[in-house]
């Protein structure tokens, strides 16, 4: 399978007979569990066992929760090698990536797109055979999305690229409430929504930390695309959507006052930071003032702990 636009002529090749760039079997293994994005995984496992946790209003069963991890993490893998073959041209020239597998020729883009093809087969099979039929079709469609809508389709298009094509992100909530109960209600997609709506700020602000990198490649994030002070007021105008939805589960879901409190707290903390952001940004487009990288560790720390809160309500309030 070839995809089209890319250019495997522009990287530099490995030379074999240079000692410093060696490949051995470890850098091999390295290489194809980097092509999974490890990091990615873990943002999107950290949104499902704690919904598992929410849905069974206790301890689920270990076993579902390993083979719904197991399956999730296949499945996220697999949609991020097949991101990482389409995109592997711009990968060559964007700082970020360029020492990823595929730009530094480690791994060949064949054996990665068979790679890839595997990890969803696992994936599919793990969560149909050990969860069930819909969380095995909510992983596929999360896969299908992230690679076909935004990678294929949105990333190199819009400046809502990432809005849209975020929508891949939110399906780990869903799988992990169809994992326990083995149906769809309110309250995942209230926390569907609320990944829905992080997902801008946190990617933006990364986004202007390396808007050097996409506008050298033509890939139209926002901050390429506006000044820096209108990103950072799109980042403030989805941070109290965002924390508004995020309070909407306490009385559709009747959670316990651990989760509202929470919500509570975390919310206005993102909140502060993004307006202090917004204000740096009004004033210049120096990166250094701005710091835009505070604002994307904020929102890691906050979605993580917001999704801890999901899991420890119904244990602490029982």
């Amino acid at each position: 399978m070839t995809y089209v636009g890319q250019s495997a002529s522009a990287a530099p090749q490995r030379d074999p007979e240079d000692p410093t760039d060696k490949v051995g079997l470890r850098d091999v293994v390295a290489a194809y569990v980097g092509l999974t994005k490890p990091r990615v995984i873990e943002l999107l496992l950290l949104t499902t066992v704690p919904v598992m946790f929410f849905a069974d209003r206790g301890i689920p069963p270990l076993g579902l929760v390993a083979a719904t991890v197991v399956g999730g993490t296949l499945s996220a893998g697999s949609a991020s090698v097949f991101n990482c073959v389409y995109d592997r041209d711009i990968d060559e020239q964007m700082r970020r990536t360029r020492r990823r597998a595929l730009p530094r020729h480690i791994v060949s883009p064949r054996s990665a797109l068979l790679f890839g093809v595997v990890l969803g087969v696992l994936s599919t099979v793990v969560l149909a055979v050990w969860v069930n039929a819909l969380s095995a079709a909510l992983a596929v469609a999360a896969n299908a999305f992230y690679v076909f809508v935004y990678t294929m389709l949105l990333k190199r298009r819009t400046t809502q690229n990432i809005v849209w094509g975020g929508l891949a992100g939110c399906f780990p909530a869903l799988i992990g409430w169809t994992a326990v109960t083995g149906e769809l209600s309110w309250v995942p997609i209230i926390l569907f929504a609320v990944v829905f709506f992080w997902t801008p700020p946190h990617t933006w602000a990364l986004a202007l930390r390396y808007r050097e990198d996409y506008a050298n490649v033509d890939v139209p994030m926002l901050p390429v695309v506006v000044p820096a002070r209108q990103v950072a007021r799109q980042i403030v105008l989805y941070s109290w959507v965002m924390v508004a939805t995020s309070l909407l589960l306490w009385p559709v879901a009747e959670t316990g006052l651990v989760y509202p409190v929470a919500a509570l707290v975390l919310g206005a903390v993102f909140l502060v930071e993004a307006h202090r952001m917004w204000g740096r940004a009004r004033d210049t487009e120096d990166l250094s003032v701005i710091q835009p990288m505070r604002l994307f560790h904020h929102s890691n720390l906050y979605l993580s702990l917001l999704f801890v809160a999901v899991a420890l309500d119904p244990l602490l309030t029982r």
